[in-house]
């Protein structure tokens, strides 16, 4: 499947951090945030990263050229800053078929794989990774209503009054029908063609979209404290595998070594 990287954007919110470079090349713990968003996509099955650029485009492309870790990378430039809805679209000459859309700035350790599992089994249009947050902190984000089945019944962008605390988490895929929708969609409030707006006009034509819970964390590096927030918690993460890996070193029998 392919996968759409959005990595436009100018980050005044992650200022001095982005004075001198994009957004998505801010590092967490020595990494690029783009470049560990690339790594969660492969897992996942990407076979080309088609990478939506803008502001300071040239040092994502110098940096990585046409290939990351084998797999393709495919460039296309957002000239204005629209909102999501506008920046998808740039995309939609180099895709093909089904395809995975994630945003360039979230730190993920999680279950991604059960996203593209759903869209592959052809009973939903489209399928969302999403998670729970406090009502109070859920206007700051795309929020979702599901019916009995865990599909998605509407999607309202950073509402004053939210209908739930289930919110879209910056993972998801699409069929093609999306592009169609983001065509139709018209300025917001804010002047920018939003992502919800898209896909509520899917929801309307009668497309089916799945929310998959997350399992696992995610931060979306909006602030310089979300960085800090982010290394911490990938520090928890490694040092919670490696004490796993100890105990199961220390649960193995030391007959069964003797026997390998």
């Amino acid at each position: 499947m392919q996968a759409v990287v959005l990595a436009a954007g100018k980050g005044t919110r992650l200022r001095p951090l982005t004075d001198e470079k994009p957004k998505v090349l801010v590092e967490v713990n020595g990494t690029p945030l783009i470049q560990d968003v690339f790594d969660n996509l492969i897992d996942a099955g990407a076979t080309e990263l088609v990478v939506v650029v803008g502001y300071k485009a040239e040092q994502i492309i110098d940096r990585y050229g046409d290939e990351y870790e084998g797999v393709p990378i495919t460039y296309t430039h957002q000239r204005e800053q629209l909102g999501l809805a506008h920046a998808i679209l740039q995309a939609e000459p180099h895709i093909d078929g089904d395809f995975m859309l994630m945003l360039g700035d979230n730190v993920f350790r999680g279950n991604l794989g059960d996203v593209t599992n759903r869209q592959q089994e052809d009973r939903a249009d489209a399928a969302f990774l999403v998670e729970e947050v406090p009502y109070e902190e859920a206007s700051r984000y795309g929020v979702l209503d599901t019916n009995e089945y865990g599909e998605v019944v509407e999607v309202v962008e950073k509402p004053d009054d939210p209908p739930s605390n289930l919110v879209m988490t910056g993972f998801y895929t699409f069929t093609p029908a999306i592009f169609h929708a983001c065509h139709l969609v018209q300025p917001s409030d804010r002047g920018e063609y939003e992502l919800p707006d898209a896909i509520d006009l899917l929801i309307q034509s009668g497309r089916t979209i799945d929310a998959i819970r997350l399992d696992g964390w995610r931060i979306d590096v909006g602030y310089p404290e979300d960085r800090d927030r982010a290394e911490v918690r990938l520090d928890d993460t490694a040092a919670d595998a490696e004490d796993g890996d100890t105990e199961e070193e220390e649960d193995t029998p030391d007959e069964a070594v003797v026997d390998r």
